[in-house]
Formats: structure tokens, sequence, C-alpha cells
């Protein structure tokens, strides 16, 4: 039996942050994850800076995005990461190729950060934050939250006003840069905010998910009433 798989009455302080960790690593992807959202942004950046052919640079990243996918495949891993890289390269490359403009490259995924960070926003003042609707299947916990775990619920709030703050805080950095800078220090300058807003928003989330209640496991609550009308049944018998 897992530490997921542990009613929540016998859920530990060790094991509610064992947990969390290992929510948290299979939501966001991991190391592995990381790098196959990083992997092609760099790509393109790095060939643009060199040569500053437009065509040479998406064509790489478009490139090194389907490999990942095709490894992933072939270890039959799963793929949601590397397929979110595949269509968040794509439109950057079709965006840039329209306009011809390199800078383009990367405003889809600007205009993506932006409305993420609204959305974080916007969810926990509505009483729904995204963070929770994003773990609480991750934690086998769904909805349940909502209405019967509000100090989970106060931790979700928490976590997605972090998340909300720091991607606006990076938009209001980026944008700017996007109309005033050039291609390759937008670039670079978007390569050095792909990592650290992200580890610091992860890290304030797994901080306020692992002092929060343990999540209830609504799926073995389910299997539970199962078995108890299975059992029921039979003693009718």
């Amino acid at each position: 039996m897992t530490s997921l798989d542990k009613p929540t009455e016998e859920t530990s302080a060790d094991d509610t942050r064992a947990v969390t960790e290992a929510a948290l690593f299979e939501a966001f992807g991991g190391i592995r994850g990381t790098v196959e959202t990083v992997l092609p942004g760099l790509l393109f950046v790095s060939i643009y800076t060199i040569n500053k052919d437009l065509h040479l640079s998406a064509i790489a990243a478009l490139a090194v995005s389907l490999i990942l996918v095709v490894v992933r495949l072939a270890m039959r891993d799963t793929v949601k990461h590397a397929f979110s890289g595949v269509f968040g390269v794509a439109f950057g490359v079709v965006f840039a190729m329209m306009t011809g403009n390199a800078k383009d490259f990367y405003l889809p995924g600007m205009l993506y950060t932006l409305g993420l960070g609204l959305a974080y926003i916007i969810t926990t003042l509505c009483g729904v934050p995204l963070i929770g609707l994003i773990l609480g299947p991750v934690f086998k916990e769904n909805l349940s939250w909502r209405t019967r775990n509000p100090g989970r619920k106060k931790a979700y709030a928490k976590a997605s006003w972090a998340w909300g703050l720091i991607l606006l805080a990076k938009c209001a950095i980026l944008f700017p840069l996007y109309w005033w800078a050039d291609t390759t220090q937008l670039g670079w300058v978007l390569v050095a905010l792909k990592l650290p807003p992200f580890l610091l928003a992860v890290w304030l989330t797994w901080v306020f998910l692992a002092k929060a209640p343990a999540p209830i496991d609504v799926f073995a609550e389910m299997e539970a009433e199962e078995k108890a009308r299975e059992a029921a049944g039979r003693s009718a018998e």
C-alpha cells in the first residue's frame, strides 16, 4: 500500500509531505518534464543568436519537441508534458512564420502565461482555486476539498495566489521586453526566467499543502461503500 492509498486518518505528517511531493512531481513532470519544457526554447534562441535564421531556429525547436514525444512513446511513458511542449512550440513557429518576426515565436507562450496567471487569480476569487482543480485528481480527492476539507481549500487558495502573482510578475518583465528588446535579448531572458519562477511556485505549493490537512481519498471511500453494499447483499441472501 502506497502513501497515496492510505486512509486519511492514518496519514502522518511525514506521509502527508511524501504524498504532496509525489503528487507535485506527477502533476508538473519533475526534472524530465522541466527539461522538455525548457529545451525547445533554449535551442531556438541559441541557433538564432548564432545565425539569425528564423526558419532554421524554428524547425530545430519543433524537431526537438517531436523527438521528445517520440522518446516518450517509445518508452511507453506519459506524454502530456512533451505534447504540451510540442503544441507550445508549434504555435510559436506558426506565429513567427506568419509575421516574419522572430520575437513572435515567444508571443503565444507569453500570452498563455498571462492567461494562466489571471486564471489562478480569478478562480481563487471565485472560491474554486485552479491549483485545487489540477491537483485534486492527483491526490485522489477530486473536489472533496471544497466542502469537506476547509483547511485544504485554504491551502489551495494560498498556492493559487502564489502561482498567479508569480506568473503575472513574470509577464510584467517579459511584455515590455517584447516591445523594447531584440529577439536574442528577449529569448535569453525568457530562458533565464523559465525555471526560477516555476520552482518558486512549486516550492510554495509544497509548503502550503504539506502543512494542510491530509487529502480525503474519495476513491477509497467509493471502493469501501461498494464493498459494504456487496457484503450487505450477500448477507441478505
